[in-house]
């Protein structure tokens, strides 16, 4: 079976792994046909279960031949999600009763999630939103759409342009201007901790919220963001969750395989701090505090760790991980992460194989170069780490890991043979990452 295409075929039928659809349960629940509407057999349904909105998780739905009928539907979110929807019923004042309603709910009073959003949006902090994007303005255009589609009042959308070859990203951001706050900055040397360091100092004493110029912001995302400051006032960071866009190919599907963006972390809100080191450890993260397509940073956080390490992420030797680290290091430094699951983005992932295989290359890279950052910086961080290669290497090596608990006999070895390779050139990486940001420092503008 190819990887590699768009789509699956067997005989003369074209097939898509996966639709991708939300189910908000206080409408009727659709039926989830067998055929999408190119005519491709549709295999499962990953449906983002929702209840006033609030996000409870995914089902996910395998599709027989004739399709799933809502009564279908319907059951299978009640036998996953019935005691979630019971609690938050009673907190509607709905009564217990011994069948769980889905679809089509109703309630006779306030519902607590959405009077607490509301309450929050009465006095909603003013926040920037960050994209950094190089030569992609078909995607950057839709990101744009969503953001300036919140349903938030107190809005700006910062785009970086990283060390642009055209106006193409220029002419994106003019256009989406004349429909709201959307403003352009250059960042003119390559790195994405380069454009996100420009967007910081171009942005002092604000709150900043980043997005990856691939995904789209679901409507209540900034709401939510800014339930989790109102509710945290200790917060430095709140990480949201990162559900996919599409699966419409075995790569993308392998991918949430995988763990996608959120591994392990789900949709239960947590909190993260120096009180919490036993439960999981700062410089351990997995599974991760947040990601960087994903992620609000109050005013003054970044600055105080120096901001994003240069070496680190898309655009250098290390391919990433200047999230990663930054998390670890508001962490070591007595801050807090609030993990919000109701904030939400959706990502496109890569669609074909070799695009996976040079992600999880450089996950692998990312991280051990981001472990190199650390421990060159601070040398008396290497007794810690040393002390968590036992975990590290269960994680490796188990089947029932975290790491590989979704993964079967037929998830391509290839695939985490790349994320392995990644590990070891991690640190090489780092140190090439470096020199070359000391050469670029030291060589005059213009030569």
């Amino acid at each position: 079976m190819s990887l590699a295409g768009t789509v699956e075929s067997t005989g003369t039928q074209a097939r898509v792994p996966a639709v991708v659809r939300d189910l908000e349960l206080t409408e009727a629940l659709p039926a989830i046909a067998a055929t999408d509407p190119a005519g491709r057999r549709v295999e499962r349904a990953w449906l983002l279960v929702r209840l006033f909105t609030e996000p409870l998780g995914f089902a996910v739905l395998d599709v027989p031949d004739r399709g799933l009928a809502p009564e279908e539907v319907a059951a299978s979110v009640a036998a996953k999600f019935g005691a979630q929807i019971a609690q938050r019923l009673a907190g509607a004042g709905v009564p217990p009763r011994e069948e769980v309603p889905v679809g089509g709910i109703q309630v006779p009073g306030p519902v607590p999630f959405l009077a607490r959003r509301a309450e929050v949006l009465r006095d909603a902090p003013p926040i920037t939103v960050v994209v950094c994007t190089r030569e992609r303005p078909e995607q950057l255009t839709a990101c744009l759409d969503s953001l300036l589609a919140q349903d938030y009042p107190r809005l700006r959308v910062l785009v970086v342009d990283n060390a642009p070859v055209s106006d193409a990203t220029e002419r994106v951001v003019r256009a989406a201007a004349e429909r709201g706050p959307v403003d352009y900055l250059v960042e003119p040397v390559p790195g994405l901790s380069r454009a996100r360091n420009r967007a910081v100092a171009s942005a002092p004493g604000d709150i900043l919220a980043w997005i990856d110029d691939d995904e789209r912001a679901d409507r209540h995302w900034l709401a939510e963001v800014a339930r989790a400051l109102a509710d945290h006032p200790q917060a430095s960071v709140v990480s949201g969750v990162i559900v996919p866009a599409e699966l419409e190919t075995h790569a993308q599907l392998l991918f949430e395989q995988f763990g996608g963006h959120s591994k392990g972390r789900g949709f239960t809100p947590d909190v993260f701090s120096p009180a919490t080191a036993r439960r999981q450890s700062p410089l351990y993260p997995l599974p991760p505090f947040g990601t960087g397509a994903n992620m609000t940073f109050r005013p003054g956080v970044i600055e105080r760790i120096g901001g994003f390490d240069r070496a680190l992420g898309a655009g250098t030797p290390a391919m990433g991980s200047e999230d990663t680290l930054a998390f670890t290091q508001v962490l070591r430094g007595g801050g807090t992460i609030v993990y919000q699951p109701s904030a939400i983005c959706r990502h496109y992932h890569r669609r074909d194989l070799a695009g996976l295989r040079e992600q999880m290359r450089g996950y692998g890279t990312g991280l051990t170069a981001a472990y190199t950052s650390l421990v060159l910086h601070n040398p008396l961080v290497l007794l810690p780490l040393l002390r968590l290669i036992p975990t590290a290497l269960r994680d490796l090596s188990s089947d029932d890991s975290l790491r590989n608990a979704g993964i079967d006999e037929h998830f391509p070895a290839e695939l985490m043979s790349a994320n392995r390779r990644g590990m070891l050139a991690g640190p090489f990486a780092y140190l090439r990452g470096t020199l070359g940001r000391r050469r670029a420092e030291r060589t005059p503008p213009g030569r």
